[in-house]
């Protein structure tokens, strides 16, 4: 019978809400059931393979206890489109922290090393994409920074394929805080945190207090790609109680280095300007016009 509910072309919100109470129950008296772990899966094929990725359905789920136990099982199978089932169960109704227990954090351990084990259709791929968003960094913290630095260096993720750029904003600044995050973390990201800031940034209160140290992990990795991005978001949302004797040093640091920061610098504080309706800072014009003039002044 569940074999044939998996051929329906239309299925009822009604019998992805069925589909959800049968995993539950499946779970909960799987020592009594052969081959119970085909059971769950099936049923989480009939419930939300054929859904829209779309935030809300009017489909209204019962969280159990024995809910929590999908996570091993599904996981273990290494199916790509049943953990997007899964995911797809456990993002589309709201956060995570309005499901009863916040069983979606408890896949940030298994989706660290996802991708070194399931190849990524795009239904998971875009999935797996809004779960970080949910989860958070925090979320990711306890399972190793590191390897969550890799599944985002893998998902290669851009503004197109955010639900919530506020969210993504922090999530980022809270990986480039850390060791790994700013040692491993991928030029792009760098790049899409500047393009966030330069948008979204009157809606931004980041903790930037720890951008010294940011400055001297990157100069020290000559990451000057990533010191560019920094400097820029720094003029943008505040100089993290840096001086502008700090701020001016380390830009001499990277126009030495990469010549081409000045103009990359005045673009963005440009859009940046006009969209918050100002001018450039004068501070900024100043710092960077002396930082420049002393990097070419050093050069051999």
């Amino acid at each position: 019978m569940l074999d044939d509910l998996t051929k329906l072309e239309i299925r009822p919100l009604c019998l992805t809400e069925t589909a959800y109470t049968w995993c539950s129950v499946v779970y909960e008296n799987r020592q009594s059931l052969g081959d119970w772990e085909r059971l769950l899966l099936v049923c989480l094929e009939i419930g939300f393979r054929h859904l829209k990725f779309t935030r809300f359905t009017e489909a209204t789920l019962t969280h159990t206890k024995h809910h929590r136990g999908l996570v091993d099982a599904v996981f273990r199978s290494q199916e790509g489109e049943v953990i997007a089932d899964l995911l797809r169960a456990w993002t589309t109704f709201g956060t995570p922290y309005e499901l009863d227990g916040e069983l979606l954090n408890s896949c940030a351990g298994h989706l660290v090393c996802l991708h070194n084990l399931v190849p990524f259709s795009p239904r998971l791929e875009r999935l797996v994409i809004y779960s970080v968003e949910l989860i958070g960094y925090e979320g990711f913290e306890g399972v190793g920074v590191e390897r969550f630095v890799e599944l985002l260096n893998h998902l290669h993720v851009t503004a197109e394929d955010m639900d919530d750029e506020l969210r993504w904003a922090k999530l980022l600044f809270d990986t480039v805080r850390s060791f790994e995050g700013a040692q491993h973390l991928s030029h792009l990201y760098w790049e899409l945190l500047v393009e966030l800031v330069v948008s979204e940034s009157q809606w931004m209160t980041p903790d930037l207090t720890h951008s010294l140290q940011i400055i001297t992990s990157l100069t020290e990795a000559k990451e000057w790609s990533k010191l560019e991005c920094w400097m820029g978001i720094l003029w943008m949302l505040g100089s993290g109680g840096m001086t502008e004797e700090d701020l001016e040093h380390s830009m001499v640091l990277l126009f030495r280095q990469r010549p081409g920061a000045f103009q990359k610098l005045e673009q963005w504080m440009e859009r940046w300007s006009q969209i918050n309706s100002g001018d450039i800072p004068e501070p900024f014009k100043r710092t960077c016009e002396q930082a420049h003039e002393a990097a070419q002044r050093d050069a051999p």
